[in-house]
């Protein structure tokens, strides 16, 4: 980017000196510029007046007067901007009426400035109306030149101030929405980390919620049916004990994973970890079996082309059925799984024979929490899927979770 010229950048760092000496002290700005004016104007009141007015006969007390109410009002063009111009317009009047045409009428610009930066346009319009009035009754009092050389460049130069009022006040306005734009957008960036910062915490809890809640579950009847076997059979309870050691370290390494995409500096490697996908259904209902629970499965079509997200979600929700079947079912229950591809999409509906009330492959609302079955909903609803999880007409009971995605559903 191109350097501004050293005398562009010195303009600028003195115009933004003034505007902060200004906006910090307002009242100190305004006595200043007003005795600057009121000085001026009582210097040409002494005798100066005499060099350009058409009748030089005016008393001196009158003058003085109106030179005075052409520059002291100065004070209050900020907050009455209107009332000091009427009082500034009324002197500049007499003065063009006695010929005194004192230069201080021209004081009355800079209140013509402050009503064009901040008065809307119909006011500025009649403000330049009341000024040009003085004018006219000059030109028609004491005419010297053609009337058009004697209204004309004061008119002009009204239009110059007014002109550069707007344009102030339009760059302004055009600042004051861009540093608001930016606010807005600064909100909207922190509103937007809030949900994302939300929504991750929602999704580890869930995943969270899936890899312990399963794999405690598995560790606790396989530990049961050890215990239970020890006596009889050490084989078995040495078998169980393997099993236990099996599930723990598959819940750690998936822990792991999950925990390890948290860290700061985390490999790069951790984001490539593989989540359970539709394979792996094999692996987890065999690990649910040697826990002591009797399942049925079957797969009907091929899983082509189903995304990883459909399979992740499919593969919870079944998790999660199996564990509540295993944690609430009650004894001597079994369950059956039975996964469909098809055209319309991806079916799951895992279903036990459990004897609990409220309880069993969905959780219900028997179940301590209830975050099971939230998870699942959650899931589904990503994918535009339908989930029925409910308790099975008696005879012969249970719980059934029915689980749909569909096939033309957008990936969010």
């Amino acid at each position: 980017m191109t350097e501004p010229h050293p005398l562009t950048q010195l303009l600028q760092r003195s115009t933004q000196r003034v505007r902060d000496f200004d906006r910090r002290h307002p009242l100190g700005w305004d006595v200043l510029v007003t005795g600057f004016f009121v000085v001026a104007a009582l210097v040409d009141a002494s005798g100066g007046w005499r060099n350009t007015a058409p009748n030089t006969n005016v008393p001196d007390w009158l003058v003085l007067l109106l030179s005075t109410a052409l520059s002291l009002p100065l004070l209050r063009r900020r907050r009455r901007p209107m009332a000091v111009l009427t009082v500034m317009v009324a002197a500049s009047l007499v003065s063009s009426w006695t010929g005194a045409m004192l230069q201080a009428s021209l004081i009355q610009m800079l209140v013509l400035f402050s009503i064009a930066m901040r008065l809307p346009l119909k006011t500025l319009g009649r403000a330049g109306l009341m000024m040009t009035a003085p004018l006219v009754v000059g030109t028609f009092r004491y005419p010297e030149d053609s009337w058009d050389q004697q209204i004309i460049p004061y008119v002009w130069a009204y239009a110059v101030v007014a002109l550069l009022g707007i344009a102030v006040r339009s760059r302004q306005d055009y600042t004051q929405a861009l540093v608001e734009r930016a606010r807005q957008l600064e909100v909207e960036r922190d509103q937007q980390a809030q949900l994302a910062a939300a929504a991750e915490r929602t999704r580890i809890a869930r995943e969270m919620h899936d890899i312990i809640g399963h794999n405690l579950s598995v560790i606790t009847g396989l530990a049961d049916g050890g215990s239970y076997a020890a006596a009889k059979s050490p084989e078995r309870a040495a078998q169980a004990l393997e099993a236990i050691g099996t599930t723990s370290r598959q819940a750690l390494a998936e822990l792991r994973r999950l925990l390890d995409v948290l860290r700061d500096d985390a490999p790069a490697t951790a984001e490539l970890a593989p989540q359970p996908a539709l394979t792996d259904l094999s692996r987890l209902i065999d690990g649910v079996r040697a826990a002591g629970l009797s399942i049925r499965s079957t797969v009907s079509g091929r899983p082509d082309a189903v995304p990883a997200g459909r399979q992740l979600t499919v593969y919870r929700v079944v998790q999660e059925a199996l564990t509540n079947t295993l944690k609430h079912a009650g004894p001597g229950a079994t369950a059956a799984v039975d996964v469909t591809y098809d055209d319309d999409g991806v079916r799951a509906e895992v279903t036990d024979t459990g004897t609990g009330t409220g309880t069993g492959a969905g959780g219900g609302p028997g179940v301590p929490g209830g975050r099971g079955l939230t998870g699942m909903r959650e899931r589904t609803a990503l994918y535009g899927g339908t989930l029925e999880a409910g308790p099975l007409p008696h005879p012969p009971g249970g719980w059934r979770v029915r689980l749909h995605l569909p096939k033309d559903s957008e990936t969010p």
